[in-house]
């Protein structure tokens, strides 16, 4: 176990940003527990000390924290409440901490459901950075849950973390993320279209980071995204689809609570565009094709 903190951890979804972060909790002294439905996906975690399960289930009675980091609301609720599912395996004590982005209203219904049938806390807590920060600890995390919960899970998140918020009850942590993917998605439509702004008017559009760098017009978004859409590089980190999948949330959550969002409306048309034209399991910079 981990000298630190005593506790125990299971991950459960080993895809492209689960399997970085349960590699990085067995780098910093965890036993980790695991389920993955394609054992051979997993040999190197198996190799680094993992210990591999044969449910879902399994791992969360070897787990007092069990991780999960799915594709989405569907996938998330066949994992805890389907045959062999977390819910099988949880106890009064333990905790799930779910770092999938799915949508917060589902996740308050199965929150709920999970304490009330079994006892087993629940953070919601998405993630914002990429592969790389899953694997060097440095994620960005924002954590729905009671204080309970949050207090008993944080010193496991916080080795994940290079910043770790608890936003309020159950479904903030997710809530936060769909204002993180808002103003991620915003800032890449419009970036897509200042670049191609300055290339059809002949300006040297890998310049124009550098160039703006420092002033108001800087961001992240464009000192990352904006020199790989000036380049044409759309190796995947994040992808078109899972930006679309948010993106959708946001709007049906933002209509369910009747907040008007017609700048966040638009982006989500610009990145449907790019996945309808087959552009979707590219990098997100990858909307900037829709102009070419």
């Amino acid at each position: 176990m981990n000298k630190a903190t005593n506790l125990s951890v299971g991950y459960i979804g080993l895809g492209n940003m689960g399997k970085p972060m349960a590699m990085c909790l067995l780098n910093k002294g965890f036993q980790v527990a695991i389920w993955a439905r394609n054992p051979d996906k997993v040999a190197d975690l198996v190799a680094r000390g993992a210990r591999a399960l044969n449910s879902a289930a399994d791992v969360v009675r070897a787990s007092d924290v069990t991780f999960t980091c799915v594709t989405n609301t569907d996938a998330m609720r066949a994992i805890v409440f389907g045959q062999g599912g977390i819910a099988e395996g949880a106890a009064k004590g333990k905790v799930l901490v779910d770092m999938s982005s799915i949508e917060p209203g589902a996740t308050v219904e199965m929150a709920a459901k999970l304490k009330a049938d079994t006892g087993m806390g629940w953070v919601d807590a998405p993630i914002s950075g990429s592969p790389t920060a899953c694997l060097e600890g440095t994620l960005t995390v924002m954590a729905g849950a009671t204080q309970e919960d949050f207090d008993f899970a944080e010193p496991v998140i916080d080795c994940l973390a290079g910043r770790l918020t608890h936003m309020g009850p159950s479904g903030a942590g997710q809530t936060t993320k769909l204002v993180n993917q808002t103003l991620v998605g915003g800032s890449l439509a419009l970036v897509a279209e200042a670049i191609k702004f300055a290339q059809d008017a002949g300006v040297d559009a890998t310049r124009i980071p550098a160039a703006l760098a420092g002033g108001r017009a800087d961001s992240p978004v464009l000192q990352e995204w904006g020199a790989r859409m000036a380049v044409e590089d759309y190796a995947p980190t994040s992808t078109v689809d899972i930006m679309v999948k948010d993106l959708n949330t946001v709007s049906r959550t933002s209509q369910a609570q009747g907040t008007p969002m017609p700048v966040a409306g638009a982006a989500g048309d610009v990145f449907q565009l790019a996945s309808r034209q087959g552009h979707g399991q590219l990098d997100v910079c990858a909307i900037k094709k829709i102009y070419d």
